[in-house]
């Protein structure tokens, strides 16, 4: 089926719907709905900023009809998926009351909540359910700097806000400005609102927002009787659940704002760290200086002198409180365009998205957009059979210390071979996940070439390295998804265990190859092969040699020279550090970094890799000496023998717990009185 794209003037297929949705609607920028069915839409436009009001009509996915009453109505979908029946009232309460009573008439019992039916029923929160049914997304023709964007941090006397108050905010606008808002704490927090208010940012943004910032927020507004209005409608903050949120209760929640996007710049921080594994620790300073975008002269207070310092020393405190924001604006640039390139795909709000997972959180809401498009019924999550999933193939040929080292990669994979084989999940009637990884991967590619096209630095190149990434991301996803067991509504095991085999042969085939043509093989899994050359061969060797190979490959199996490096320590399969030809090292694995590693063991692991790498095995040992020396006399400051951990427990939660499993972390707080 062929449709013309009125907007864009291309001819686009249901299959692209189902990756980007119909509704070509500019500009929007943050939806929110009600359960009445009412919806509020904000869209930029370079006009500036429109709001509108739209109605849908509330639905659920049920499996059966029976005992449904006059209130709701009902489609039928076609095909043999359990959820075959679209059904809508006037309004959720209807909705749902209808459902439940169903489903107790046909139970014998009473049901108190649609959590209770399981995979009877689907119900998306209401944003969820206008977007899928409108075929809206957010940011149609907009790049992530066409967005209104503000970022705030707090400086707190402490960390409860229980017991601790805000002294001081920063608040940088969508022009770059910062201004620092201080005096008494109901003052400030006014001084915030009427500032969001003024400046009306789209989304609003910080590191560790709702680890902290919100919910110490939100509390302290309580306490002081101020309405925390941060929204474009409403007088307060709202919650939703979160799998990374703060807990209140018995379960953990995130604050929302109607009408704007509330943004924790840890969560593009993390979902880089996952793909990357190259940041020391997720603290914004840290991840900052790691970015290059930490200023040489920047501001650094100890988090618990804060306050202190702003007594003896206020301005020092405001420049630091100025640089936070400014980081935060810096990595919000640099590592959040995915999650705005998601938002332009998905049907959910786009700060859901921020944080989601790839496969339930991103590739799940596709599929059901897709097959509701398509007028076919969803299946339900279905238990596994028994079968295991076999692992991927991962290989250490060598261990120890190589010379002139070169990584071969292979992009995407098992993707890849998804398409080339045609392997998707058994119970996907319509090919609804290939048909999206089919696009993904070939508008990822022309997205790359854009990127590289367009000048440096500029929006254009920013935005289409984000949709690049974005795709990836989903691209990366897509076998995990099948082998996610019940987690997934189109989980297939046997389907991935074929991919698992594929890619076994394929890595194989790449290993035999290499090895023919007189490399040393290193090490090899899915993301590609390292293996070292002989010494005389030039860059245009190495290229030949990656090229010969590639070329045996499957068609969609795309194989390509990743990198050239003097020299690899190859310790433990993915345990690895890399010394570039200009003299860097780069550690790779856990066995040589970790986020919870002292400063000290670190240094001392570069010392003795760069001895390594020289050949001066006594040089390690004089390393390890002084080391050991350095701790043994106390001579190393406190920074270099501590490390950053999160602790998510009370002291009166982890008391309980106490006498069966002691927590070093909280060990050394209750020994420090905290």
């Amino acid at each position: 089926m062929v449709i013309q794209h009125i907007a864009l003037g291309l001819e686009v297929t249901l299959e692209d719907e189902w990756l980007w949705g119909w509704d070509v609607t500019p500009g929007i920028v943050s939806v929110w709905a009600e359960g009445d069915g009412q919806v509020q839409i904000w869209r930029r436009t370079p006009a500036g900023l429109v709001h509108e009001e739209a109605r849908f009509r509330p639905w659920a996915l049920v499996a059966s009809l029976e005992g449904l009453g006059e209130q709701v109505t009902s489609r039928e979908l076609a095909g043999d998926g359990a959820l075959r029946f679209v059904v809508r009232a006037a309004d959720t309460r209807t909705l749902t009351g209808a459902i439940l009573a169903a489903a107790g008439r046909r139970r014998g019992h009473g049901v108190a909540h649609l959590r209770e039916l399981g995979d009877e029923v689907l119900v998306l929160p209401p944003e969820e359910q206008y977007l899928v049914a409108s075929g809206r997304t957010y940011f149609r023709g907009l790049t992530w700097g066409d967005t209104r964007r503000m970022q705030i941090d707090l400086e707190t006397t402490g960390l409860d806000p229980q017991t601790d108050r805000i002294f001081l905010i920063a608040v940088r606008d969508h022009t770059g400005s910062v201004e620092l808002l201080e005096g008494d704490e109901p003052t400030v927090i006014a001084d915030l609102v009427d500032r969001v208010r003024a400046s009306d940012p789209d989304v609003i943004e910080n590191h560790n927002l709702h680890g902290f910032d919100l919910p110490f927020l939100d509390r302290r507004a309580k306490r002081c009787g101020v309405p925390l209005a941060l929204g474009r409608i409403g007088t307060g903050l709202r919650q939703r659940a979160a799998r990374r949120g703060v807990a209140i209760g018995d379960r953990k929640v995130r604050f929302i704002a109607p009408g704007r996007e509330l943004i924790d710049t840890l969560d593009a921080v993390l979902r880089y760290d996952f793909a990357t594994r190259d940041l020391p620790n997720h603290g914004l300073k840290s991840v900052a200086r790691q970015l290059g975008i930490a200023g040489p002269r920047r501001e650094h207070i100890r988090g618990d002198q804060v306050h202190t310092v702003y007594g003896t020393d206020p301005d020092r405190v405001r420049r630091y409180a100025t640089a936070d924001v400014e980081e935060v604006a810096g990595v919000s640039r640099l590592l959040g365009g995915a999650a705005f390139a998601l938002a332009q795909m998905a049907p959910r709000r786009y700060e859901r998205l921020a944080d989601a997972g790839p496969a339930t959180g991103v590739i799940d809401p596709l599929l059901v957009r897709a097959y509701l498009r398509a007028g076919e019924a969803l299946p339900a999550h279905a238990p596994g059979d028994g079968t295991e999933h076999n692992g991927a193939a991962l290989h250490l040929f060598a261990a120890g210390v190589a010379q002139h080292v070169v990584k071969a990669d292979v992009a995407s994979l098992y993707p890849s071979l998804m398409r080339e084989y045609r392997i998707g999940p058994a119970r996907d009637r319509i090919g609804a996940l290939l048909a999206i990884v089919d696009r993904l991967v070939d508008q990822r590619l022309a997205a790359k070439a854009a990127g590289k096209a367009a000048p440096p630095e500029s929006p254009e190149r920013h935005a289409h390295e984000a949709m690049s990434a974005a795709m990836k991301l989903v691209i990366n996803s897509a076998y995990g998804y099948l082998g996610a067991g019940g987690l997934t509504r189109f989980s297939d095991i046997h389907a991935a265990n074929e991919v698992t085999r594929r890619g076994r042969e394929t890595l194989a085939l790449m290993c035999r190859a290499l090895a023919e043509r007189g490399v040393t093989l290193l090490e090899a899994d899915t993301d590609g092969v390292y293996f070292a050359v002989p010494e005389g061969w030039s860059p245009d060797d190495e290229r030949r040699t990656v090229a010969e190979v590639a070329a045996l490959l499957p068609p969609r199996v795309h194989l390509e020279l990743e990198g050239r490096y003097a020299a690899m320590l190859s310790h433990e399969p993915k345990n690895y550090v890399l010394r570039t030809y200009g003299g860097e090292l780069v550690l790779r694995g856990v066995a040589f970094r970790s986020s919870r590693s002292e400063p000290y063991g670190e240094t001392f692991l570069r010392a003795a890799v760069e001895r390594l790498f020289e050949g001066d095995v006594a040089g390690v040992r004089t390393a390890f000496l002084a080391a050991v020396s350095a701790l043994r006399r106390r001579e190393l400051p406190t920074h270099d023998v501590s490390s950053r951990v999160r602790l998510t427990k009370t002291p009166a939660e982890y008391l309980a717990t106490r006498e069966s499993r002691r927590e070093l972390a909280y060990e050394a707080m209750l020994a420090a009185g905290r």
